[in-house]
């Protein structure tokens, strides 16, 4: 299996600070300590043109953010300081995911330790997304001629809005979120298809509404899914409001997954959220999306 990861995903953050960027090394090394991930199996995610970006984002956009121009009250929507380091995570959060597009397209599936930055709109940032990694690798395909449609499958219990923005005109490609109704956003923006989730969801229900909703998003024919599982529905998440467990949260996974793999269709994944106390529960569930990924590979042997 083909997964990206770059030491440039785990940038330094003022003391306190609630986003866990600590989790994509901590991801990293669970995966090659448990033996889940091989060593050759991690590439190196480089960090994207910024010309690339303008398939989905505004070109004064990109340029004030990799340039540091970027006015005070953008910078705090997004949620994460400025840095030149933080530039160079972006990027590379960006390049780890059309990579993982392009792997995917020749070995059925492939990803990236990062990514899934899907409240990222075309002009501005918010709920610590820069870029949209999905919406730029699927519009990126999409333009090559490589793919003539893509479906995005997001499952992060934050709706999907900054996608929804972006690729809401584009009729190449069907966009489901999944997500919490009393949730970020609070001003929610029309997927293709959205399943709003009340509190305290566990994992029959959401496992049933899930299966329900899937036939849809294949009905559409997509060349290639991008699958963001956010694992912010655990119980133990802390702006998750959800009651899943571990088990089911790789339920979910695999329901998907098999779902792409019986019909041939390639699948990019992404990470997504996850804000759970201790933060070793955000490393587990991450973790659980690959071992349930290998069960199918090696299944398929």
């Amino acid at each position: 299996m083909t997964v990206f990861y770059s030491d440039s995903y785990t940038v330094p953050l003022p003391d306190g600070h609630r986003f866990p960027m600590e989790k994509y090394r901590m991801l990293r090394d669970a995966l090659l300590t448990e033996g889940v991930l091989e060593a050759s199996e991690l590439h190196e995610a480089r960090p994207v043109d910024r010309a690339a970006l303008l398939v989905a984002h505004t070109a004064e956009y990109v340029n004030r953010f990799c340039e540091g121009t970027i006015d005070a009250r953008a910078v705090r929507r997004i949620g994460i300081p400025w840095s030149e380091a933080f530039v160079r995570r972006s990027l590379a959060s960006v390049g780890g995911t059309l990579a993982a597009a392009r792997a995917a397209l020749g070995e059925g599936i492939a990803g990236n330790l990062a990514g899934g930055t899907h409240h990222a709109f075309a002009g501005y940032g918010e709920g610590y997304c820069v870029f949209n990694d999905i919406a730029v690798a699927a519009l990126t395909l999409i333009e090559e001629g490589q793919i003539e449609r893509a479906a995005v499958i997001d499952l992060d219990v934050h709706q999907g809005n900054g996608t929804a923005a972006i690729l809401g005109s584009e009729r190449r490609v069907f966009t489901f979120s999944m997500h919490g109704r009393n949730n970020f956003p609070f001003t929610k923006i029309d997927s293709t298809l959205d399943v709003a989730l009340e509190d305290g969801t566990g994992d029959e229900e959401y496992l049933e509404l899930l299966s329900g909703a899937l036939p849809d998003v294949l009905a559409f024919a997509p060349g290639i899914i991008f699958y963001q599982g956010g694992v912010d529905p655990l119980a133990s998440d802390r702006l998750g409001k959800l009651s899943m467990t571990h088990e089911g949260l790789m339920r979910r996974d695999a329901m998907v997954i098999r779902t792409a793999r019986r019909l041939g269709i390639p699948i990019v994944l992404t990470l997504g959220g996850g804000y759970a106390r201790p933060i070793s529960e955000t490393v587990r569930a991450h973790v659980g999306t690959y071992r349930v990924v290998k069960e199918f590979l090696r299944s398929d042997r």
